[in-house]
């Protein structure tokens, strides 16, 4: 029996990265997935995977960019295993919507696209909010545990990435909002501030490989997280009992990287 045994979660964003790593340890852990991702390829593959080792997942095509495609992915959820507990918002676009991107490309902030600018809020924040309002009818009766994501890039104001910057900062804020709105329907909301070593990683490291190099440096632990091991333990770790009583918080996974006085 895993520690989470016969839960039901949503992980958006799970074809690749720490989604990915996320929906492979909460199937491990026993938790039937619902695995979504914007290309069909990789979520099939994902749900393969998930079922060869005797775990129990569905795959759904879902761009989070338009609200009805997630209000479609929790019906299809429902529709699959009569409940909700877990909501996991890993999806999140870059570049924008004629032209996505693996990661934020760097653009100056005096001239930064509108496009990038309303694609990277509306698959970011936006999108967080339409999934977090789609299952809250569905928790509201039994409780449940939804977790955003964040990124140190935000805390720091990484240079050329405003738009990804501030949507991640916002989703901070809508995620201690809810916390406070849902506490009393034992709703717990938190948010995790990844460094993992991920496809967007090696991306930015094509374009800025002095930044990245420069971040490895800074980690104290000396390596970046990895998407099952250190990203699915902590998704895991929130979502069971031990962590009922944590919400509102941002958990930096990142080796120590932003340590703060």
């Amino acid at each position: 029996m895993g520690r989470l045994e016969g839960k039901v979660a949503i992980v958006t964003g799970a074809g690749r990265g720490i989604g990915r790593g996320i929906a492979l340890r909460y199937a491990d852990e026993g938790v039937k997935v619902a695995a979504a991702s914007r290309s069909g390829g990789t979520v099939d593959t994902l749900v393969k995977e998930i079922k060869g080792k005797g775990g129990t997942a569905i795959g759904i095509t879902c761009d989070v960019g338009y609200e009805d495609q997630i209000r479609a992915v929790v019906d299809q959820t429902l529709a699959a295993f009569g409940r909700i507990d877990i909501l996991v918002n890993a999806a999140h676009g870059f570049g924008t919507e004629a032209s996505p991107t693996a990661s934020p490309e760097p653009w100056p902030l005096e001239s930064y696209r509108n496009e990038e600018w309303e694609y990277t809020f509306r698959t970011g924040a936006t999108a967080t909010l339409w999934a977090m309002k789609a299952v809250f009818p569905h928790m509201k009766e039994h409780g449940g545990r939804i977790i955003n994501f964040g990124s140190q890039w935000g805390v720091e104001g990484w240079p050329g990435a405003a738009a990804y910057n501030a949507a991640k900062e916002a989703i901070r804020a809508l995620t201690r909002t809810a916390a406070r709105e849902w506490g009393k329907y034992q709703i717990t909301v938190n948010c995790i501030n990844p460094v993992i070593r991920t496809d967007g990683v090696a991306a930015v490291e094509k374009i800025m490989p002095e930044k990245v190099a420069e971040a490895t440096a800074r980690i104290p632990l000396g390596r970046w997280g990895d998407p099952y091991k250190d990203g699915g333990g902590l998704a895991v770790f929130l979502a069971t009992e031990d962590g009922a009583f944590l919400t509102g918080a941002t958990f930096p996974l990142d080796g120590g990287l932003t340590i703060t006085a």
